[in-house]
């Protein structure tokens, strides 16, 4: 099938690569000329396992193009995919400029039939604004061309979205007659072929299913962070209330590890959106706005015990941060707690040396290039020299089973705060270390 995507970013060049592995013939679209210029060299703007050898790939093969022009894009495809940004906006609601910008664009440039999809993580309600902005520029045309608009949302992790597209879990397409479902039936038949795990449903009910599976996850998060703080206080391990409460299969054991706060592009932004559009409607959430104050807090818990531990006057203090990154497997630091635990570190006072697989450029350039307090080494084992204690705030595997005996030697206290739980203590007493994790009393 011939599709175009508008937007080169994380879900548009993980989903037109996807659908050029299996066959499809792909052009992705960016306004980004540098971008196009680098990814036409396969050189890609993200870091996710697995992607940059298939866009390479595919492009070698010519199954995927990129492109500034999306007239031409549009002169290709029979399906034009929006994957464009939706950022947050001061009051949390979605800020769909960008969304409604591409939709002007296909209505100028349409020359036949096309089948709109929003694959944009966007509130309940938005495909109607797309479905306006797209016959406005037909009118404004005069022309009489018709189109579909359908809702897909994505669902993709950070760190396994090549593997989650390529097999899904379930594809979620909301359309409002047969033929449109017969074309998203017919284009992802090749990633649902061992399972039917197409599910078709309204496009507002598929719009929400998005924004609800999100805050159901940021829910569980947020909970059994809540949790742990009480464990703290009344002298229980978590860890262990975890392992009793996981092995009920009513809950299981998927996001319910304690920790120091969600972050990333979407549970942040989608939670408070869906908190907007209820209160938009009429009506208070009240969990939802729990939740989201509950992770407010949690990602501050680290920067509070190191305060606790070492008193509020950290000058002379220097501290080795392991993990920037808001979830391993990834560079993203959009809402990361490390941002957090640094800034409110290094304003009592405090340096920071800070090691990361993969985030170093991104702190570097863009989430902590204002701070002069932070200093980036290319080893772990680095971050530990002169330092008065450890920080773990992201749970790369490469942190998992670290040589103790080479912390000890290198820190000049023993001393680590584990924002992951990613240590076992008695293990940690036996090279006497301080403990100091999340949820334990």
């Amino acid at each position: 099938m011939k599709i175009s995507i508008v937007g080169t970013g994380y879900v548009g060049l993980v989903s037109g690569t996807c659908f050029a592995q299996m066959g499809n013939s792909v052009v992705c679209v960016d306004i980004d000329e540098k971008k196009v210029k680098e990814l036409r060299k396969g050189i890609i703007p993200i870091y996710e396992p697995g992607l940059e050898e298939m866009v390479f790939g595919n492009h070698k093969n010519g199954s995927l193009r990129f492109t500034t022009d999306i007239k031409e894009a549009l002169d290709f495809s029979d399906i034009c995919f929006i994957a464009v940004g939706t950022p947050m906006e001061e009051d949390g609601s979605a800020d769909l400029k960008y969304v409604l910008a591409v939709a002007n664009s296909i209505g100028q440039n349409i020359k036949r039939h096309t089948y709109i999809v929003d694959k944009s993580t966007v509130p309940v309600g938005t495909a109607d604004k797309v479905r306006k902005t797209v016959q406005e520029a037909l009118d404004s045309r005069g022309s009489s061309l018709t189109f579909d608009v359908i809702s897909n949302p994505e669902f993709l992790k950070e760190g396994a979205a090549v593997e989650d597209f390529m097999k899904p879990d379930r594809v979620v397409i909301g359309a409002e007659c047969e033929k449109a479902l017969s074309v998203m039936r017919e284009l992802y038949a090749p990633f649902v072929r061992n399972h039917d795990r197409f599910i078709a449903m309204d496009i507002k009910s598929a719009e929400m299913t998005k924004y609800t599976a999100n805050a159901m996850l940021a829910t569980k998060i947020s909970f059994m962070n809540e949790i742990s703080n009480i464990c703290e206080r009344v002298g229980a391990d978590v860890n262990q209330v975890r392992n009793g409460i996981g092995s009920d299969k009513r809950i299981g054991y998927s996001f319910i590890y304690p920790g120091c706060g969600y972050g990333g592009s979407c549970f942040p932004k989608d939670v408070q959106a869906l908190v907007k559009t209820s209160k938009d409607h009429g009506y208070t959430p009240k969990l939802l706005d729990a939740v989201e104050e509950v992770n407010f807090a949690q990602k501050r818990v680290i920067s509070t015990k190191v305060i606790e531990y070492f008193t509020e006057d950290l000058s002379g203090k220097t501290f080795a941060v392991w993990g920037l990154s808001f979830k391993p497997e990834t560079d993203d630091m959009r809402e990361a707690t490390s941002i957090i635990v640094i800034n409110e570190l290094t304003k009592r006072g405090a340096k920071i040396k800070a090691y990361d697989p993969k985030a170093i450029k991104e702190a570097k350039e863009f989430y902590l290039k204002d701070n002069q307090n932070v200093d980036y080494v290319t080893s772990k084992y680095d971050a530990l020299d002169s330092s008065d204690a450890m920080i773990l705030l992201t749970e790369w595997k490469e942190f998992r089973s670290p040589d103790f005996e080479e912390i000890a030697k290198r820190l000049k206290n023993r001393v680590i705060f584990d924002g992951r739980n990613q240590y076992n203590k008695k293990q940690l007493e036996k090279y006497g270390f301080e403990y100091l994790q999340i949820g334990v009393g």
